[in-house]
């Protein structure tokens, strides 16, 4: 059985370099906050915390906040 994990890892976005977007209280239910953080650096993809959301973008590229 996959782990949340690799769940959340397997999604098409992010096999197509896309954001996937996911509710704080499920992921922290499921996986520690520091694997979570480990897998995005590892994947070199980026990371955000919005509200109650966390929005994984599965790019490497250079962010640039506008707003």
């Amino acid at each position: 059985m996959a782990t949340y994990l690799e769940e959340m890892f397997s999604a098409k976005a992010v096999k197509e370099g896309g954001v996937v977007r996911r509710y704080k209280g499920h992921v922290d239910k499921n996986v520690p906050f520091h694997r979570l953080l480990a897998r995005v650096q590892r994947e070199k993809f980026h990371l955000v915390e919005v509200g109650d959301q966390y929005i994984l973008i599965c790019n490497p590229g250079q962010i640039k906040l506008h707003c």
